[in-house]
């Protein structure tokens, strides 16, 4: 076996470029007869025993970018977002490598609890939490709860004196009026925001205010995010620096500064380290004076890279003079950010990870829809045919978490592989899972 790059038509050749192995997870490497091996695994067998669409996990990079939080920021200072990837073996994983949870339904606590991770070492966030959500969280004993609005105060103390639970530390989330170089739909840090109370009009200082006259919670911290996959790190200094004016004279003992760290998708794109990133926040609060214990919350980061989709090619449908459809077995029901925001991904062939990339198609999935699109223009081997497995790497987040039944198209499985054992945590879904919840009565 041997590193995947750099070969023949690397990163940087020109348009026909294998590739990038920058792109791929970190054990990744090419077995003898030139086929991509994950985490000891073979690809191709993993796709043999287990069908396609399938998401395969390198599971020493998961640990590897825990780790690396944990370094960079300290241990019970780095709050996994479950959003971006969740199932019991990721809760139990990130748990086990020092870092904390963040979730954002009575769901994703449920999973993360049914995982064995205490609710103490859980923050619940959420823009809407109902009643029944805070109940579950108080009762739980959770370890914050994310204050977003002045209706979620109310319903704090209505839940507190209906006797759910004891009163429960909170964070009040600010939104700190910092725009961040993003897609619009995961910004979140601007003022025209629909989470946390508004820093530019006098919100955030009448609901610190509000929360300290409250006896049903304990105002701990303070909260911010300003959006996902963020690329320029000023953008965290910037936030890192309004956030101290605010935090400061409060003198609160926490202060959290959100996650959204920007991962590489396509050739060419480059990504602060979350090293470079714990630097960044770390060194502003610093010169600040904030003596908060200062966290945060990686979701992407963490969980991205580690993972890629493997499918099968069924049709190739060559338009002369127009463009070349390449369509795989699976699509937007597993991988829905190409429709929702134009992201860019990149394709290859597992068992020709180091063959030139000459075809330019527009890789497509299976459904009753023609914005069903997984790239735009793909980079594929000119030699691909029907029947060939096709990997599309860095889908470990928002893949899986945000995956559908659209069509009645049963979701992929998930394997975990490390040190040559490829393991399911999450079982493909079967026809019989569609009517789980199907209420038929024949008539």
């Amino acid at each position: 076996m041997s590193d995947p790059g750099p070969g023949p038509g690397s990163a940087g050749a020109g348009g026909s470029s294998a590739i990038d192995p920058r792109l791929l997870p970190d054990t990744a490497a090419v077995g003898d007869d030139g086929g991509l091996v994950v985490g000891g695994c073979s690809v191709a067998e993993v796709a043999a025993e287990h069908g396609t669409p399938v998401f395969v996990y390198d599971e020493a990079h998961l640990r590897a970018r825990c780790r690396e939080a944990v370094a960079a920021f300290g241990r019970d200072r780095v709050i996994y977002a479950t959003k971006a990837f969740l199932c019991r073996a990721m809760a139990e994983l990130a748990h086990d490598e020092g870092l904390l949870l963040d979730v954002a339904s009575g769901g994703e606590l449920h999973v993360a609890m049914a995982a064995g991770v205490p609710a103490s070492a859980c923050t619940l966030h959420g823009n809407n939490k109902s009643v029944a959500e805070l109940r579950q969280a108080i009762g739980a004993g959770v370890r914050h709860v994310v204050v977003d609005s002045f209706d979620e105060i109310e319903r704090i103390e209505a839940v507190v004196a209906e006797g759910a639970g004891p009163a429960p530390d909170v964070l009040a989330r600010i939104t700190p009026g910092v725009s961040a170089h993003t897609h619009e739909y995961i910004s979140t840090g601007q003022d025209d925001s629909k989470f946390g109370f508004n820093l530019g009009n006098g919100d955030a200082e009448r609901a610190v205010e509000a929360v300290r006259r409250s006896s049903a919670m304990r105002l701990v911290g303070v909260h911010c995010h300003i959006g996902s996959n963020v690329f320029d790190a000023s953008s965290f200094a910037r936030a890192a620096e309004v956030m101290a004016r605010f935090a400061v004279p409060l003198d609160l003992p926490e202060l959290v500064l959100g996650g959204g760290l920007g991962v590489a998708y396509v050739e060419g794109e480059e990504a602060p380290t979350i090293a470079t990133w714990g630097s960044v926040l770390l060194d502003a609060c610093d010169s600040l004076g904030v003596r908060s214990r200062v966290s945060v919350e990686p979701g992407r980061a963490i969980v991205a890279a580690a993972a890629l989709t493997v499918y099968t090619v069924g049709t190739i449908k060559e338009i002369p003079g127009v463009r070349t459809y390449v369509s795989v077995d699976g699509g937007m029901s597993d991988n829905p950010r190409p429709v929702l925001y134009g992201s860019g991904y990149e394709a290859f062939l597992p068992r020709s990870v180091r063959a030139e990339r000459g075809l330019t198609a527009r890789l497509v999935g299976k459904h009753c829809e023609s914005g069903d699109v997984l790239a735009f223009g793909a980079r594929l081997p000119s030699e691909v045919a029907v029947g060939d497995l096709l990997a599309m790497p860095v889908t470990g987040a928002y893949g899986h978490s945000m995956g559908s039944n659209y069509n009645k198209i049963a979701r992929p499985p998930v394997v975990f592989c490390a040190d040559g054992d490829a393991r399911v945590v999450v079982r493909r879904e079967t026809f019989d899972d569609l009517l789980a919840t199907d209420v038929f009565d024949p008539r």
